[in-house]
């Protein structure tokens, strides 16, 4: 299956995904601190999860910061082991052109055997189409961000574009159309910014969302399902509330019941 045909099949049971980054110092118990048990404790939250999910992401700053890049690709052929049909999205971010852009895509597909993984487009479609070589695989692009920042660019007005859209909804428009050859695009829209969920949906009604934002972040699970109705999948992140549930030898069970509240939220 493709990474958007995993989608569709799995988004009318759960739009949750969860968000894998972890911070050592957060472990729980013993592992608090102990690098090498970030496989372990990811791992676990995936064993207690993975019924729940539309999808898992792993962050890959969270694992490379600590050289637990080797943790990540045994996590993530786990996952491919224990729940095959949830598909993996690389949060990368990635943004460069040319064949560095190559060897960033075999990075995510080839050595960590990612479903998809996150783009930043700011450099234009020869910084995406790299990824869109292989077959089936997911690029999802930054649009709106929930981050304030996002403002310095996203939305500013775009002079030379007829109708003078934000630079969000440019992009949205082009993932739409012309740059979407292969149907592999998604979109990341912020949970903080229902409005233009709304609006990204209008613009993109057929491309897979990614919502992250729930949760830690203070995004509200209704507004988010309400703005970007239930036509094209709506994948929607939850990280540090999930992860961080317990920091007791329960750890697990404590980050699926909150996982299972989300779940339901979303639903």
């Amino acid at each position: 299956m493709t990474f958007v045909s995993q989608l569709q099949a799995l988004t009318p049971h759960s739009r949750l995904c969860v968000g894998l980054d972890p911070e050592p110092a957060k472990l729980p118990g013993a592992w608090a601190g102990d690098v090498s048990r970030i496989y372990d404790f990811c791992a676990a939250i995936v064993d207690a999860t993975h019924d729940l999910v539309c999808a898992f992401k792993p962050q890959i700053a969270y694992f490379a910061a600590h050289r637990a890049e080797d943790q990540l690709e045994r996590l993530i052929s786990h996952i491919h082991a224990v729940a095959p049909h949830v598909p993996v999205i690389l949060d990368a971010k990635r943004g460069d052109i040319g064949s560095t852009a190559e060897q960033y895509a075999r990075e995510a597909f080839v050595r960590y055997q990612a479903d998809a993984v996150t783009l930043s487009p700011f450099m234009g479609f020869d910084s995406v189409e790299p990824y869109l070589a292989y077959e089936g695989k997911g690029a999802i692009l930054l649009c709106r961000t929930s981050n304030k920042g996002g403002d310095d660019w996203q939305m500013q007005r775009l002079a030379d574009v007829p109708g003078q859209p934000r630079l969000f909804e440019h992009l949205a428009h082009l993932a739409e159309s012309q740059w979407n050859r292969n149907g592999q695009l998604g979109l990341v829209v912020g949970a903080t910014y229902p409005a233009e969920i709304a609006r990204v949906r209008e613009l993109a009604p057929t491309l897979p969302l990614l919502v992250p934002g729930v949760g830690a972040q203070g995004g509200d699970a209704a507004a988010v399902v309400q703005a970007a109705g239930r036509v094209a999948p709506l994948v929607v992140n939850s990280s540090r509330a999930i992860l961080y549930a317990s920091r007791e030898a329960d750890f697990a069970q404590h980050a699926r019941a909150v996982a299972e509240a989300t779940r339901r939220a979303l639903a």
